[in-house]
C-alpha cells in the first residue's frame, strides 16, 4: 500500500483480491486508513473488519481518527458501529477528547458528559497559544529553555550571563555554523514573556544542557527542548534545581500509563513541541518573537562544564 490510503477504489480492488482487513505490515489497516486515509476508505475497510473498535497499541481506529484531527473519518468509523465514548488512554474516551478539539460538535453527547472547567480553560489557552506562536517549517537545530515565573534579567543573573558582542552576533545570524560550536554554543538569547522567560539558541542546544536548566530551574519549573535535526524533538523537565525527566518528546502523541492530565496536552500540542514546552512551563507568550528573534538580550555563558550540572 506505501502512504496512500486515500484511494478506496484501489483499497476495495486489493480486499477483493484477497488482502487481509485485519492485518498491514505489523499493524490494522483500519488504524493506518483512519489515520491517513480518505473517509471513504475507512468505511470501505470498517465493514470488512470483524471488530470496528480492535485495539492497536491499545486504542481503536476511532481514537486514532480524533488524534489525527481527521473528523470525516471519524464519522465514517462511528457510523459503522465504532464507540465514541470507549474508555482509552488516561481516561479520556474518543468522544470527550473531541470536546477539547476544533470539532466539538463531532457526535451526539450523552447527558453529563463535559469537560471539565480546567480542559475547557487547558483547551482554550492551547487555541490562543498555538496561534500566537504559527507554525514552526524549520526550525531544527533550536534550543529553548521555558522557564516559569522569572523574567529574562533574573535569567541572566542565574546565568552568570554577561552581554554579548553585537558584531559577533549579527556574524553567527548570518550563518552560525561558519563559527567553532566551542564559541558559538555559549551564546544565547533571553526573552521575559507573561509568565516566565525563554531562552533561545537558534543553532544548538545549549539552553537544554543539564547544567543551564539546573541554574533556571531553582526554586521553579523549567521545560528544555531541542530540536535535534537527526532524531527529532527532544524535551526535559528541570525542577527546583534538578533534572526530573529527559529524553521526552514533545509533540507527539499520548502514550499508554500516560495520565489525563498528559493526554490531553499531547492531543493539544501534538506535532508542535515549541507550543508543549511552552504551555508546560505555564508561559503565556503573545507573539513568536521569543523563540524566532530577536530576543530582549543576547547574552554569553561563562565556560564551564554545564553536562555534570
Amino acid at each position: 500500500m506505501g502512504w496512500d490510503w486515500t484511494d478506496a477504489d484501489d483499497i476495495r480492488r486489493r480486499l477483493s483480491q484477497g488482502a487481509d482487513p485485519e492485518s498491514w505490515s505489523g499493524g490494522r489497516p483500519l488504524h493506518r486508513a483512519a489515520m491517513f486515509g480518505s473517509a471513504e476508505a475507512v468505511a470501505e475497510l470498517a465493514r470488512r473488519v470483524a471488530d470496528v473498535d480492535a485495539l492497536e497499541n491499545g486504542v481503536t481506529a476511532l481514537w486514532v481518527a480524533i488524534l489525527s484531527r481527521k473528523p470525516a473519518n471519524a464519522r465514517a468509523l462511528a457510523a459503522a458501529g465504532a464507540d465514541p465514548w470507549r474508555r482509552s488512554l488516561g481516561g479520556w474516551t474518543p468522544g470527550r477528547l473531541s470536546l477539547a478539539g476544533p470539532t466539538p460538535e463531532l457526535f451526539p453527547v450523552p447527558e453529563g458528559v463535559s469537560l471539565s472547567e480546567f480542559e475547557r480553560v487547558a483547551a482554550q489557552e492551547a487555541h490562543r497559544l498555538t496561534t500566537a506562536l504559527g507554525e514552526f517549517y524549520y526550525y531544527d537545530g533550536t534550543g529553548l529553555a521555558c522557564v516559569a515565573g522569572i523574567d529574562a534579567a533574573e535569567a541572566v543573573r542565574r546565568l552568570q550571563a554577561t552581554p554579548a558582542h553585537g558584531d559577533l552576533i549579527d556574524e553567527l545570524l548570518e550563518d552560525p555554523y561558519a563559527y567553532d560550536m566551542d564559541e558559538s554554543l555559549h551564546i544565547v538569547g533571553v526573552t521575559s514573556v507573561p509568565g516566565g522567560c525563554v531562552v533561545t539558541q537558534p543553532w544548538g542546544y545549549a539552553p537544554q544542557m543539564p547544567g543551564v536548566l539546573v541554574r533556571l530551574s531553582a526554586g521553579t519549573l523549567c521545560y528544555g527542548l531541542y530540536a535535534n535535526p537527526k532524531s527529532g524533538n527532544q524535551g526535559s523537565i528541570a525542577r527546583d534545581g534538578t533534572i526530573e525527566s529527559s529524553d521526552l518528546h514533545p509533540g507527539g502523541g499520548p502514550d499508554e500509563g500516560d495520565t489525563s492530565a498528559e493526554v490531553l496536552a499531547s492531543y493539544l500540542y501534538q506535532h508542535n513541541a515549541v507550543a508543549y514546552a511552552c504551555a508546560f512551563a505555564g508561559l503565556r507568550p503573545t507573539d513568536r518573537r521569543a523563540v524566532a528573534g530577536p530576543p530582549d538580550v543576547w547574552v554569553e555563558l561563562p565556560h564551564r562544564d554545564y553536562w555534570s550540572h
